[in-house]
């Protein structure tokens, strides 16, 4: 199966632009998306950054200059990003990456509230990392 939804779009084209920190990637229906390397590394699918539970998400601040050190393949469903920040452990699917393209502006929305309401900047430090017991770091 190339993607997780039987029938969903695959990629035909993926490129990071290391410069404008985005990743390119062109699917199999036509659409081609452009997200930025900070949009993936604050919806990592990871636990480090989902939780393991709904309510457990820890707001990721600090990633606007993230870049990506490396992109590895996974099987033939998925990229495992690795970001100059150390984390690396987020398993990214064709249908996330197509979700997180396709829905950009508003889960930037989406984000913007989060950080409002937590009262914190975009660009302010991620609190110390500690007692986080899933391995995750």
């Amino acid at each position: 199966m190339a993607g997780l939804k039987a029938g969903a779009p695959t990629p035909q084209s993926i490129t990071v632009h290391g410069q404008s920190r985005v990743l390119e990637i062109g699917f199999s229906d036509g659409a081609n998306f452009r997200i930025p390397f900070e949009l993936m590394r604050v919806y990592s699918p990871s636990a480090e950054v989902q939780g393991h539970g709904p309510g457990q998400e820890v707001l990721q601040t600090g990633k606007r200059n993230v870049e990506l050190a490396d992109l590895e393949p996974v099987g033939n469903y998925a990229v495992k990003p690795v970001f100059s920040d150390g984390h690396e452990s987020g398993i990214f699917s064709w249908d996330l990456l197509y979700q997180l393209g396709s829905q950009q502006d508003a889960l930037w929305a989406a984000y913007e509230h989060r950080l409002a309401a937590a009262g914190v900047d975009r660009d302010a430090p991620m609190p110390g990392k500690g007692g986080h017991a899933c391995g995750g770091h």
